[in-house]
Parts: structure tokens; C-alpha cells; sequence
């Protein structure tokens, strides 16, 4: 027998909440684990997620140093090359301001 379209919604409907369900239930576990893995070795925040640790937060990254290619002369302010073009190389070519 084929299950209606308003059958096959209520078990999607079922499944999410299951899935819900186990999904906290395993992130409880997960959470304990952690919290028990602290406490054994005395970890800190700074231990977990600094950059000297080697860890950091999700979603950020790290950012490596590019030493200046170009150089106003006249003010000495500089500029690697990367991103927008800063507006005192506008009338001129790169080459101008290249450091050598």
C-alpha cells in the first residue's frame, strides 16, 4: 500500500523529532566526555583555544604576515600588494612605487 502525501509528512515529521532527540542526547555525552577530559589533565580556555596552542575557533583563521612591495615616497606609507589598491598609487604605474 502506498502511504499518502499527508502520511509521509507525519513521519517526516516523526523523524525530525527523533533525530532531534538523539542528536541532543549524543551532544550530552559529547559535552560529559569533554568536561571529564578537563578535569583529568586541568585544562584551561587558554590551553584549548589559543594560538599558541596550536587550536583556534572554528570559523577562524590565521593570517600570515606579507612584508610591503610598494612605498609612497612622499608620506612612506606602504602596501603589500594585496587587496584594494591604495589610493595614492591611483595616478601612477606599481612600478613607480616598487620597494627595492
Amino acid at each position: 500500500m502506498t502511504a499518502t502525501y499527508q502520511e509521509l509528512i507525519e513521519q517526516r515529521e516523526a523523524l525530525d523529532r527523533q533525530i532531534q532527540e538523539v542528536k541532543e542526547q549524543e551532544k550530552r555525552i559529547g559535552i560529559e566526555k569533554v568536561l571529564a577530559l578537563i578535569e583529568e589533565y586541568g585544562l584551561t580556555s587558554d590551553d584549548l583555544f589559543s594560538k599558541r596552542a596550536g587550536i583556534m575557533k572554528s570559523g577562524s583563521k590565521s593570517v600570515a604576515k606579507v612584508p610591503p612591495k610598494y612605498r609612497n615616497p612622499e608620506t612612506g606609507k606602504t602596501w603589500t600588494g594585496r587587496g584594494k589598491k591604495p589610493l595614492w598609487m591611483a595616478e601612477r604605474s606599481k612600478e613607480d612605487f616598487l620597494i627595492k
